[in-house]
């Protein structure tokens, strides 16, 4: 089971993930909602493409930036499309 926690709260939480390099990888439908905010921020992986950011919102406490995913994986990381994975202090255990 891997488990994501920020601010007190458990905002992910998955028996199914994956991991790349390093990072726990959750799948959609499995991090609240609620806790995740758009946000405008993208950056490039050679690898996997283009990486879109949530900022991470637990009771009324901003957390910029510290998630995201790949909406459009290349295809050496279609395994990981739309999962999410956490940074920037949110403690994810697996």
């Amino acid at each position: 089971m891997a488990k994501a926690m920020w601010n007190g709260a458990v905002i992910a939480e998955s028996e199914a993930f994956e991991v790349v390099e390093k990072n726990v990888y959750f799948p959609p439908g499995t991090v609240k909602d609620d806790c995740l905010r758009e946000s405008a921020t993208t950056t490039e992986c050679s690898w996997k493409g283009t990486a879109h950011y949530y900022d991470v919102v637990v009771d009324g406490e901003v957390n910029a930036d510290a998630a995201w995913y790949y909406p459009e994986p290349t295809e050496k990381a279609l395994n990981i499309k739309d999962h999410i994975a956490f940074w920037k202090g949110v403690k994810v255990e697996d």
